[in-house]
């Protein structure tokens, strides 16, 4: 994380030597600053509130850390939140309960962040099709997928790429 304040700049954090070099350089040229993230596969992210939920705090609840580690295993795979249930030895309605107090989300929402995180990455970093990064991620179109990048990034593929 990088924080300024009355005219300092200080970072904190492993490799915070290279957030604090990104901002430096974005305060004199943003476009420098966000080629060198995207060569270095650096996120743009002022925060890391993003990469701790929801893996930090699933770990508070081991029930939402096995349901996060399950979805994660069978990313390319049609999911069903009954299943998962199952496979995790609690009902359904547990699972979407203690899920939605943990993360202050849904199941189902939940695992469409993690495609979407999932996409992401494979869009930044392969020439993978999108309609193939779809598949992966368990789409069988890149219809929905499409939808999802502009609604939780704001950006499509063509635009992760470049």
């Amino acid at each position: 994380m990088v924080t300024t304040s009355d005219g300092i700049t200080t970072a904190g954090a492993a490799f915070s030597h290279l957030d604090l070099a990104l901002a430096i350089v974005g305060t004199r040229s943003p476009a420098l600053a966000d080629l060198v993230r995207r060569y270095l596969v650096v996120d743009d992210r002022a925060a890391q509130a993003a990469y701790a939920i929801p893996s930090a705090l699933a770990e508070h609840d081991p029930l939402v850390s096995a349901f996060e580690r399950w979805v994660r295993a069978r990313m390319g795979e049609p999911l069903s939140i009954a299943a998962a249930a199952r496979a995790l030895g609690v009902s359904e309605r547990t699972l979407q309960r203690t899920v939605t107090r943990t993360l202050g989300c849904s199941p189902i929402r939940l695992v469409q962040n993690l495609r979407v995180e999932q996409a992401e990455h494979l869009l930044r970093t392969t020439a993978l099709p999108l309609a193939a990064v779809a598949r992966r991620v368990g789409y069988e179109s890149p219809g929905p997928l499409r939808a999802l990048l502009r609604d939780r990034l704001g950006r499509g593929a063509r635009s992760l790429r470049s």
